[in-house]
């Protein structure tokens, strides 16, 4: 390997460290912010933040990294050409062209990581996470408790606290339960309880020498009672069976499948190692830097060429999933187009001349 290309690639992955560890961070933080959020409204368990967090993130790992080779390769070549190495290098007769192979030799890899992520990974952990919440969901008013904290029942009609709860036979302690029954407020409070099984399979939240308070205190109506036993039903929701989403269906059942949701999902989970492939080698003519024309504006059209390759490629995806365009067309069309741009881009950097006289003329 010569030395120019082992010092590209040193470079490319030294870049490729940065900007993924700092996409990774901007991507995990606004998950994070979502899930919390979501927990802290009650439609999440706090329990199923972190592995929802790292399901989703998962998911976003294919364009985490083609984001991250564009931007490393594009942000190498353009420094180079700020401290004037590109300048030396093409002085020596050396083309645009030959950074091609230590740009493929470095982006590779992670094009192979992106294929991996987008047939394999990516599907599997969208399906385990959708799978986990639903696990969430469908857990008993009982096991949402989280002691030391307000919890609504799954019916949204009873508030629990719970101070502690104790041993395998569901012992707790220091109850609070505020609910509604027939437009009536009532409030319960006791110092234990226990869950119970009933014989035809219901299970009930028996509490032990408490009161409960109906009514709105300084009525006629309020009334306080005291109970040695009181149970109350505990709701059991049925589980769902998860909607059959053509985002989680592994790579074989797409292929077999003639439905158009499916094929758009192969057109975009094929479509993002090709477009990572075609990205990086983009990354190339799109760094050249004009210092009388600016330094940002490379990286201005680097990033505005890689917003439409996005859309285009998401659009490409829906109209084949809406039939509105065939499969083999939604397939290369996109790609087609940008390695046309590819092309255009090579010769115009590698002919600056010839570009200019057609200029002139």
């Amino acid at each position: 390997m010569k030395i120019y290309q082992r010092a590209a690639i040193r470079e490319f992955s030294h870049s490729a460290v940065a900007v993924f560890s700092a996409l990774l961070a901007i991507l995990m933080t606004t998950q994070l912010i979502r899930l919390l959020g979501q927990a802290a409204g009650g439609k999440l368990a706090s329990e199923a933040v972190m592995a929802l967090l790292v399901f989703g993130t998962v998911g976003y790992l294919p364009v985490l990294l083609s984001l991250t080779i564009f931007i490393s390769v594009l942000l190498t070549l353009s420094r180079w050409y700020r401290d004037s190495e590109m300048v030396v290098w093409q002085a020596s007769g050396m083309p645009l062209s030959d950074w091609i192979s230590p740009v493929l030799r470095f982006s590779l890899p992670l094009v192979l990581g992106v294929a991996l992520l987008s047939l394999v990974l990516g599907p599997w952990a969208t399906q385990q996470g959708l799978f986990y919440r639903q696990k969430m969901d469908d857990r008993s008013d009982v096991a949402r408790v989280s002691p030391g904290e307000f919890n609504e029942s799954g019916a949204g009609d009873r508030v629990f606290f719970v101070e502690s709860v104790e041993g395998q036979e569901g012992v707790v302690k220091n109850i609070f339960i505020s609910s509604v029954q027939q437009g009536q407020t009532g409030v319960m409070a006791t110092a234990l309880g226990h869950t119970e099984n009933a014989e035809n399979g219901d299970k009930f939240l028996v509490l032990e020498k408490g009161r409960r308070y109906e009514g709105a205190a300084g009525t006629p109506a309020y009334r306080v009672m005291a109970f040695e036993r009181y149970a109350i039903r505990i709701e059991t929701k049925e589980s769902g069976k998860l909607d059959d989403l053509s985002r989680t269906k592994p790579l074989s059942r797409l292929i077999e499948s003639a439905l158009p949701e499916d094929r758009g999902e192969i057109l975009w989970r094929i479509g993002l190692p090709l477009a990572a492939l075609i990205l990086s080698l983009l990354a190339i003519p799109f760094s050249y830097v004009n210092a009388r024309a600016g330094r940002a504006n490379n990286l201005f059209f680097a990033l505005l060429a890689y917003m439409l390759y996005s859309n285009l490629l998401s659009v490409s995806q829906a109209w084949v999933a809406q039939g509105k365009l065939h499969f083999g067309v939604g397939v290369w069309a996109i790609h087609g187009l940008m390695i046309l741009l590819l092309i255009g881009l090579f010769f115009i950097r590698q002919n600056p001349f010839f570009w200019a006289r057609k200029t002139w003329r």
